[in-house]
């Protein structure tokens, strides 16, 4: 049976959506408007008898999203490299002079956070030439965001307290706002009132907007997240498959 001249551009545009995702390159002046309907009812019907080709259409669609997002990312890291690995507003625990570097985004009140907490920790542990930085990242909420001006504020008043204070909130329970991290800080030795000082300072604002800038611009939406060489992590990963990160980093920087 021979395609009438609507039904074959009809099918032009259905394998143009259904192969290359560019129905879009048929200008629409090119069409009536009885044959955009005929169009619209002939892929509806041909949708409708192959459902098949709408899970291909999201899936090469979700690809080449992913594509585009690790090409921005190669580009943010190349081009932001030095304050994501380097900026004095990062927290650094492990070996301060380690040969590899990695880089942790994190919000107290994020689950999956605590359970990273065990994993960084053995690394540490693991690999005495390792340095890692903590960055907060306060994605949760506002009192995600009340937790993470007060971590900011230890850094400033007591940074060698830091560490005892991260660990302190993080293996706490329940949700954690400036009073639950002000109590922790407290816990740990810290006047809370020297904290509350630096609550409207320009450099713990400036610190939060530093890591939000960098979250942003590698696309980052949710925590914890790493970066370690040229590799964006996101999740909980486990020890494992962060510690083969770590060693393909510093294999690729030739250490």
């Amino acid at each position: 049976m021979m395609l009438s001249r609507t039904g074959l551009r009809a099918a032009l545009v259905l394998a143009a959506t259904c192969g290359t995702l560019a129905a879009a390159s048929a200008p629409a002046a090119a069409f009536t408007d009885a044959e955009k309907a005929e169009i619209g009812t002939i892929v509806r019907d041909y949708m409708l008898k192959n459902p098949e080709l709408l899970q291909e259409v999201v899936s090469e669609l979700e690809k080449r999203q992913q594509a585009a997002k690790m090409g921005d990312r190669t580009k943010v890291l190349a081009e932001m490299q030095d304050i994501i690995f380097n900026s004095p507003r990062g927290v650094v625990i492990g070996n301060p002079k380690g040969n590899v570097t990695l880089v942790e985004f994190f919000d107290y009140n994020c689950g999956y956070c605590r359970q990273a907490l065990k994993d960084v920790e053995k690394l540490i542990k693991a690999d005495p030439n390792l340095k890692v930085v903590l960055r907060e990242f306060p994605v949760l909420g506002p009192q995600s965001v009340e937790a993470a001006q007060v971590a900011v504020a230890v850094r400033m008043v007591a940074p060698d307290k830091y560490l005892a204070f991260h660990q302190a909130l993080l293996n706490g329970r329940g949700q954690v706002d400036r009073a639950k991290a002000l109590a922790a800080a407290k816990e740990v030795g810290i006047d809370p009132a020297l904290l509350q000082k630096q609550a409207t300072s320009p450099e713990l604002n400036a610190t939060l907007d530093e890591s939000m800038k960098i979250a942003q611009g590698l696309g980052l939406d949710g925590t914890p997240s790493f970066v370690v060489g040229d590799d964006v992590i996101v999740g909980a990963v486990g020890y494992d498959k962060l510690k083969q990160a770590t060693e393909a980093a510093r294999k690729a920087a030739g250490k």
